[in-house]
């Protein structure tokens, strides 16, 4: 999945997220050495604490905006005395397992676990602190399975029925949800119906069945419904998924049934995104997803203007230290990027390989782009910079561009040999990439 693309949060995409090497670590007071999710389960064992799973990943923008906002202060040390934090990267073989095992669709995704490895509970996506620490607390203060929730939710209220399908939502199991719903009793499901949690995560999980399934007709219609409703930061990413599903529709059509999109979202943007307190923490998403609203309406003129909004307040906040604010200072990447305000990003890409010295993200992306732009030459040294740093399917990322780099310099041999042995430290991992690695010698 691209870097710049603005559909990270998409759960049937989420999948292309997982491929690369470890880096997990503990936040246990008396912690001694790193330690995977497994073996942080045989420590919950011992010191009856719930397992906390921090899945995150170098280049997740969201994952920036909570190791800057969020994740510090008195508030995450008390989480780390009640809980064992892992930090789990989900391009690792240890991070993808459990990604998977858990059906974790977005990054980051914060998963309460027992001794067991049974969930107690989960937070997806990022959230401003205000919301974070009222929900990871309420997690680790009662948490309860999912089969737990549901047999609460039989004799419950209408708001444990809510709960069981945001937590069925949580996990993007659109089936499942729909079919422990339909089947309580009769009067439960009407009575449970008059409860606006309940409308909401029925319309939601419903239009997860219908991505699974890959039905745009139904995703078209679901969509709708519940951008119909107060969805308040998840407008984003439902809009993503009409984007997506209206694509193949003819222009007249799909601009009219785009355009009544057109004002809640400016709503949403000016009220909760691009102000001085922003009540949604992705920002990026809402940007990028309204400047492509506003190109599929043919309105070229409105997407710059919100562009050059985003860049100019995004400067404004983040100041000269590209350091304080990596959330900010990657969305202003992107923000250049989407543009197409080439000189800048240019100069502001150097500026963060500086900013950020110690992973291979920027130097790689940055020297790809070189690459891409018929620079090979001037690559290499960035290229060479990030193979330093990258692990895993990113040691053979950045090996794919190195070995294309010296390719268009007629450097055959060694672009062979730096193949060759990347190859070799990669063994059995990654067996995509490493194909694709392959091919390019071939090239």
């Amino acid at each position: 999945m691209p870097q710049t693309h603005r559909r990270m949060k998409n759960p049937l995409l989420a999948s292309l997220l997982l491929a690369m090497l470890p880096s997990v670590g503990v936040h246990a007071a008396d912690a001694k050495a790193p330690l995977t999710i497994d073996e942080a389960l045989k420590v919950s064992a011992e010191q009856h604490r719930p397992v906390l799973v921090d899945f995150q990943a170098v280049w997740c923008y969201s994952c920036y905006y909570m190791a800057s906002h969020v994740l510090n202060g008195p508030e995450w040390d008390a989480v780390q005395r009640k809980a064992i934090v892992v930090e789990a990267d989900a391009d690792s073989p240890d991070g993808q397992t459990w990604m998977k095992k858990l059906n974790a669709s977005f990054l980051p995704s914060y998963v309460v676990l027992d001794e067991h490895g049974n969930e107690l509970g989960r937070i997806s996506a990022e959230q401003p602190r205000e919301k974070f620490y009222p929900k990871v607390n309420a997690i680790l203060a009662t948490g309860n399975t999912l089969d737990g929730l549901k047999q609460k939710a039989l004799k419950g209220s209408d708001d444990d029925i809510a709960s069981v399908l945001e937590a069925y939502q949580a996990r993007s199991e659109g089936n499942e949800g729909l079919d422990w719903f339909a089947a309580l009793p009769t009067a439960r499901q009407q009575n449970a119906r008059k409860n606006s949690r309940t409308v909401v995560a029925l319309d939601q999980l419903t239009l997860i069945k219908a991505l699974a399934a890959k039905d745009n007709t139904a995703v078209i219609a679901s969509a709708q419904k519940v951008l119909a409703q107060d969805i308040g930061c998840q407008r984003p990413y439902v809009l993503d998924n009409l984007l997506d599903a209206t694509d193949k529709l003819p222009a007249a059509e799909r601009k009219a049934l785009l355009a009544t999109q057109r004002k809640p979202l400016d709503t949403y943007v000016s009220t909760q995104v691009l102000v001085a307190k922003p009540a949604c923490a992705d920002q990026r998403s809402a940007v990028l997803t309204s400047a492509e609203l506003d190109e599929t309406l043919g309105d070229q003129a409105a997407a710059t203007a919100l562009l050059d909004r985003a860049i100019t307040q995004t400067r404004q906040r983040l100041g000269s230290n590209l350091a304080s604010d990596r959330n900010l200072a990657d969305n202003l990447r992107i923000y250049l990027t989407r543009a197409k305000r080439t000189a800048e990003l240019d100069d502001y890409q150097r500026k963060l390989i500086a900013a950020y010295p110690d992973d291979y993200v920027y130097a790689y992306r940055y020297g790809r782009s070189l690459v891409d732009t018929g620079k090979p030459a001037d690559a290499l040294p960035y290229l060479a910079q990030a193979a330093n740093k990258a692990y895993g399917a990113n040691r053979l990322a950045v090996a794919l561009q190195r070995v294309k780099a010296l390719k268009a310099l007629h450097r055959d041999d060694e672009a062979k040999k730096l193949a060759d042995g990347v190859l070799e430290t990669n063994g059995p991992w990654f067996p995509k990439q490493a194909e694709a690695l392959k091919a390019a010698l071939k090239a």
